[in-house]
């Protein structure tokens, strides 16, 4: 028999999975607090030591996905430090207010401004804003994996 605790674990790793698609919600910090849940729930017993580590690990993947995979984007595009930090945050600003929608379209937005006022070359703004874009959607990928692969590898733990 499944214990309550252990269905709330399930349903807030399933919250991560989620969150990791959102803009400043904390997905892999959901799903990470979901296996500690459950291993509470258990006594300190279920999952292993050697399975908590690994999916502690895998959680701490993805939030430096989460954290750094625009902003290493935008720097792989040419960028500046300066013009990362404010796709960064003008992307939480407008995702915050429109979704996920408006994160993306912040990011690439302000990466392309920032570039062209720096620079004065298009082409080079264009280059930052499409390796922003790209960036955000990789790491918004990868990070739906990550958390969905916790919450997968948690059901596991749970059910068998």
């Amino acid at each position: 028999m499944v214990s309550t605790l252990a269905w709330v674990a399930l349903a807030l790793a399933a919250l991560g999975v989620v969150g990791s698609l959102l803009p400043a919600v904390p997905g892999a910090t959901l799903s990470l607090a979901a296996v500690l849940l459950y291993w509470w729930s258990t006594g300190y017993t279920d999952p292993s030591l050697v399975v908590l580590v690994g999916f502690a690990l895998v959680a701490l993947a993805a939030l430096v996905v989460d954290v750094a995979g625009s902003a290493l984007a935008v720097r792989a595009g040419g960028a500046s430090p300066l013009t990362a930090a404010v796709a960064l945050v003008a992307g939480l600003v407008l995702g915050l207010v429109t979704g996920p929608l408006g994160f993306v379209v912040g990011v690439a937005g302000a990466a392309f401004a920032v570039e062209l006022y720096r620079t004065g070359e298009s082409e080079a703004s264009v280059r930052a804003a499409l390796y922003a874009t790209v960036g955000v959607l990789g790491s918004a990928v990868v990070q739906a994996l990550l958390t969905l692969s916790l919450l997968v590898a948690l059901a596991v733990v749970v059910f068998l």
